[in-house]
């Protein structure tokens, strides 16, 4: 399960279980209902405390790969569970510190745009890809994913990466403005958390109500569904 800790100002959000590079339950980081709850108990202690700045990761091969299949099961839940999805994003686009995605490893469909949520990030180079793989599965995007990706990426980039679910390593990643650094493993980490360190003082409601205002188009179409 996510998990948070802390070390003077940067916090850093593990999207596994502590003590496992892969979580024996839940080793893709899939959003399980039971993974969605301990991640948003997590962002409430962040937006409680508003201080300090956030480093979201995992550990082992998995950054995250996206939506639990079997949540899709049921057609009477996919809304809520979509709506749940879309506002996991909303908090994390609009908390009131600032936030770097450290990408670990896949980052795939929902944990693809999960990363792109953060207001930086950097990806690994040796392994693990970012990609979006519902048109090849035969899944469309929300409008909510789809105003995401439309926000944070290029639109060549989006293009690409929506019609065709290319693979990006980290180097591609970064030269086609899917994350703004590609580093060695060791460095992952450590960058991760030089860029918070360095962002911490802007920390408070002023920069949520900043996020909020740049963001205000996509955060109308993470909404719930009954709310639009």
């Amino acid at each position: 399960m996510p998990y948070l800790t802390r070390s003077g100002d940067v916090w850093e959000l593990y999207l596994g279980t502590q003590g496992h590079d892969l979580d024996p339950d839940n080793p893709e980081n899939r959003f399980a209902t039971a993974w969605l709850t301990a991640l948003e108990t997590a962002l409430d202690e962040v937006e409680a405390q508003a201080t300090g700045a956030l480093v979201i990761t995992a550990t082992g091969k998995f950054f995250s790969n996206g939506l639990e299949i079997a949540e899709l099961a049921d057609p009477a839940n996919q809304d809520t569970y979509i709506d749940r999805v879309h506002a996991i994003y909303a908090r994390v686009l609009t908390l009131p510190v600032a936030t770097v995605a450290a990408v670990n490893g896949h980052a795939f469909g929902a944990g693809a745009m999960l990363a792109l949520c953060a207001d930086h990030r950097v990806m690994r180079t040796e392994r693990g890809f970012w990609s979006l793989p519902e048109v090849a599965l035969g899944m469309p995007f929300p409008d909510g994913m789809a105003s995401l990706l439309a926000e944070r990426l290029p639109e060549s980039t989006r293009t690409e990466a929506m019609t065709t679910s290319r693979r990006y390593g980290g180097d591609e990643a970064a030269t086609a403005g899917i994350v703004e650094e590609a580093v060695a493993v060791d460095d992952l980490l450590p960058r991760a958390r030089e860029i918070a360190q360095a962002r911490a003082g802007v920390a408070g409601a002023n920069l949520a109500s900043v996020k909020r205002t740049m963001r205000r188009a996509v955060l109308a179409d993470l909404a719930p569904t009954a709310a639009r």
